[in-house]
């Protein structure tokens, strides 16, 4: 698997700018997306790195593009860095499992997290009495309950430093206009569906997760960015998942307890990271690639 990959820097890519966890680049007249071994919680970045993370995520979202291209197209190209005349031998090493070659597109500038279960800030919400992002629930739920139906809470997507913000629907029409926020919504709750259906056979709930979108030239819609990763979802074992239960999260929870018990606030700097934490960590992320591919972690 390599040495963990905090940066990148390539020769014969252009950086654009690097997110929470991928370093983007133009190459060629494409989008590269690197997956680095960074993570975050909270909305901050760890100042250490779960090793073999940006190959899970990579594998994981290649897998989803390919499974789910018939219910919305995406911006994926190739993962197959040595078909990519630009590099050298040196950056193939380095980005080899972790890189997407994918199409520019224009982001829309909004996240479209879809909740099929009771937990997180909309149990918070929820308890408190309040509509999750404009969305009114029938009472007499408990945690990690099934929705009726799976709802879509937007939300804005916060500048370095900031943290994301729900956001009623309407907001999102007035973000997107209304015609793309519905298509958008609409292929978010189709991908949600035939994501959770495919997991579900796998001993799977995927209680939430979200979705990035964006237009091509022509104006059509795009799946960009991950899919359905431990990064953007939550999973649950399907066996623990019941009303009123707190199913293990096979994503960051591991690393989001540990933060809590140490104090962490999301303002100040990061604690190091334990190394049981970050192999706790890797082994949760590789363990859910496995099972939702099928293929060895």
């Amino acid at each position: 698997m390599g040495s963990p990959v905090l940066s990148t820097s390539l020769r014969h890519a252009v950086k654009l700018g690097s997110g929470k966890v991928r370093d983007l680049y133009r190459l060629g007249d494409d989008l590269l997306l690197v997956a680095t071994d960074r993570i975050s919680a909270y909305d901050v970045v760890m100042a250490d790195p779960v090793p073999g993370k940006g190959q899970v995520l990579t594998a994981v979202s290649a897998f989803w593009f390919d499974l789910l291209a018939d219910v919305v197209p995406n911006h994926l190209l190739s993962i197959d860095v040595d078909s990519w005349p630009e590099l050298d031998g040196d950056e193939r090493a380095v980005l080899g499992g972790r890189s997407m070659r994918c199409r520019r597109a224009t982001p829309l500038p909004v996240e479209w997290v879809v909740r099929g279960y009771l937990t997180g800030s909309a149990w918070k919400d929820y308890q408190a009495g309040r509509p999750v992002s404009g969305v009114v629930l029938p009472p007499g739920l408990e945690h990690a309950s099934q929705l009726p139906e799976p709802i879509l809470t937007p939300s804005t997507k916060g500048e370095p430093g900031q943290h994301d913000e729900p956001i009623p629907f309407a907001h999102a029409e007035e973000l997107c206009g209304a015609s793309l926020a519905a298509q958008a919504r609409d292929a978010a709750l189709a991908l949600y569906r035939a994501g959770s259906a495919h997991a579900r056979e796998r001993g799977i709930v995927i209680a939430d997760t979200k979705f990035e979108f964006a237009t091509d030239a022509a104006g059509a819609l795009l799946l960009i960015d991950e899919c359905l990763t431990p990064d953007s979802s939550r999973f649950w074992d399907a066996s623990e998942v019941r009303p009123g239960a707190h199913p293990r999260s096979f994503d960051k929870q591991v690393l989001r307890d540990w933060l809590t018990d140490q104090g962490a606030d999301g303002r100040s700097p990061p604690p190091r990271l334990p190394p049981e934490v970050v192999e706790r960590t890797a082994a949760t992320y590789r363990e859910m690639a496995a099972r939702l591919t099928g293929a060895a972690p």
